[in-house]
């Protein structure tokens, strides 16, 4: 059964060969134009427009690129630019602050002596003061002593003459 398909599919493959695929008759070239033409329909048709729109495409993304990169640069000049000023504006700021404390670190030192001055000054008079009586409760003590000694003294006397 095997032997018999065999032998049918060769019988056959035998008889196909007069009619093949590629014969070389009229068919060929007008195979050949119809490829040709459907080439060129296809490439006015079809692939023109297709690579004009890919190509206005790539401009555009170029051009885009371009611009970006343009304003990637001025972004980062500008970025420069500001950070200067801002180092440079906390430098000033900074100094106005030393400056100011040192200028209210000098009111302060100022008013410190001043305040030392007029401590001085009232504890000198306080002193005074105090010297003044001292002196006058001396001074009293003293008199009140000569009373009391004249007094004792008197009544000493008192006493021998009686």
């Amino acid at each position: 059964m095997i032997n018999s398909l065999l032998l049918s599919i060769v019988e056959e493959s035998i008889s196909g060969a007069q009619g093949g695929l590629f014969d070389f008759n009229a068919t060929l070239p007008l195979m050949i134009l119809q490829f040709l033409l459907l080439m060129i329909i296809l490439n006015y048709l079809f692939y023109k427009p297709v690579t004009n729109i890919l190509d206005e495409r790539a401009d555009y993304i170029r051009n885009s690129l371009t611009t970006a990169s343009a304003y990637l640069l001025k972004a980062d000049e500008l970025t420069q630019k500001y950070e200067q000023a801002l180092a440079e504006s906390r430098k000033k700021a900074q100094n106005i602050i030393r400056q100011s404390q040192k200028e209210a670190q000098g009111i302060v030192s100022v008013n410190i002596k001043q305040a030392q001055q007029e401590a001085e000054k009232l504890v000198y008079a306080a002193s005074e003061q105090l010297n003044i009586q001292k002196e006058q409760a001396l001074k009293t003590l003293e008199d009140q002593v000569d009373m009391l000694s004249d007094h004792i003294k008197s009544k000493l006397l008192i006493r021998e003459f009686l």
